[in-house]
């Protein structure tokens, strides 16, 4: 298997540590370990009584006891815990695809949901989001889509790069499609948690559809990218003995110091996503502003649910204008052409405190700038 280069990690690779701003994270804000203790008396004396010794491959007992807390039909037995979310999709897509099958992805979208199948041979037809619709998916184009050959259907909701969230009909017609067809329905679901309002929040895939696979993690909800903890959830024992035979292969099993403080960080979810969806409500304010600043230059689908949005430039390439950008300035934007989706877009993060004032680099910038 070889894989063709993860375009939007190697960006990251050469700026995200040199650049001073970073406007494209879809990370939110972070916290110390120190701050993460904090949760709760005594934690640190757990955290230093840790036993290094190996964990149990499918995630410790009360982290996955924790973890099936924020689903309805799934328990502890129903998860496997990963390092980070880039390991459930690199495992489910070596096991329960091969060569001369055929999977529907939703895009633009994350490119390990479509490139490492495609170094298995397998085929893919893209759902594409209707931009002029606020990135809407449209359920009756899947019947289009479909093949013979199709195994899956790979959904992001809420979705990376655009904000967008399904309606609960679109939702449905797909879990429906999917079950119609016998379709496995891999459903990423890392910035689940994060709507803007949570009377948006959908049901988890696995809760509702027998072949469907939950991706989690603790990185966008949370916050907590540094634990590299993420996990599927499933109700398919297939699923479930594919993966971990799989998994055997890669990391075996996780930190156990991540795997303590993840305990306490799924233990206080509502504590920490009221955080991010706190810092997310008052940055989108600011950005709402200056997209209308610049209505010249932006076009703006205001996201509904998560940490980023994906903007149009009315007049000139993404690539050039964020390399100009990180060039003047030291900002770091997204643009498009990593997210194999042309060259007219960037995508923004909104996620952590100090947006607003880096937003103002990007203002002044605009200000004194040339027209294009």
């Amino acid at each position: 298997m070889n894989p063709t280069p993860f375009k939007l990690e190697r960006y990251f690779a050469q700026h995200e540590f040199t650049a001073r701003h970073l406007l494209c994270s879809s990370d939110p804000e972070s916290m110390s370990v120190r701050d993460l203790l904090a949760l709760e008396p005594q934690a640190s004396d757990g955290l230093f009584d840790t036993w290094l010794g190996y964990t149990e491959y499918p995630g410790a007992s009360d982290l996955r006891t924790e973890l099936a807390a924020m689903y309805e039909c799934i328990d502890a037995s129903g998860i496997i815990v990963h390092t980070g979310a880039q390991e459930a999709i690199f495992l489910f897509m070596n096991t329960m695809l091969e060569a001369g099958d055929h999977v529907i992805v939703h895009m633009p979208g994350y490119q390990s949901h479509y490139s490492v199948v495609e170094a298995l041979g397998v085929s893919v037809s893209p759902w594409r989001a209707n931009e002029a619709g606020g990135w809407a998916l449209d359920p009756a184009d899947l019947e289009a889509l479909l093949k013979p050959q199709t195994r899956a259907i790979v959904l992001c909701s809420p979705h990376n790069p655009t904000g967008y969230l399904p309606s609960r009909e679109v939702f449905d017609a797909t879990v429906s499609f999917a079950r119609k067809h016998g379709l496995w329905l891999f459903s990423d679901e890392v910035y689940r948690g994060l709507e803007h309002d949570c009377a948006d929040r959908l049901p988890a895939a696995c809760d509702v559809y027998e072949r469907a696979i939950t991706l989690g993690a603790l990185s966008k909800t949370h916050g907590l990218a540094g634990l590299r903890i993420g996990w599927i959830a499933t109700q398919s024992a297939q699923v479930l003995q594919r993966m971990s035979i799989f998994k055997d292969y890669l990391t075996i099993s996780n930190s156990a110091p991540s795997e303590y403080l993840a305990t306490i960080a799924a233990r206080h979810s509502g504590t920490l996503i009221e955080r991010n969806v706190s810092i997310v409500r008052e940055n989108l304010r600011v950005l709402d502003k200056f997209m209308a600043r610049h209505a010249m230059n932006f076009e703006w689908h205001r996201p509904r649910a998560g940490t980023i949005g994906f903007v149009r430039l009315r007049q000139e390439r993404a690539s050039s204008f964020c390399a100009e950008l990180l060039q003047d300035t030291s900002v770091l934007l997204l643009p498009s052409t990593l997210l194999d989706y042309g060259d007219a877009h960037f995508r923004i993060g909104f996620g952590r405190r100090n947006m607003p004032a880096v937003l103002d680099y990007v203002d002044a910038w605009l200000e004194t700038r040339a027209p294009r």
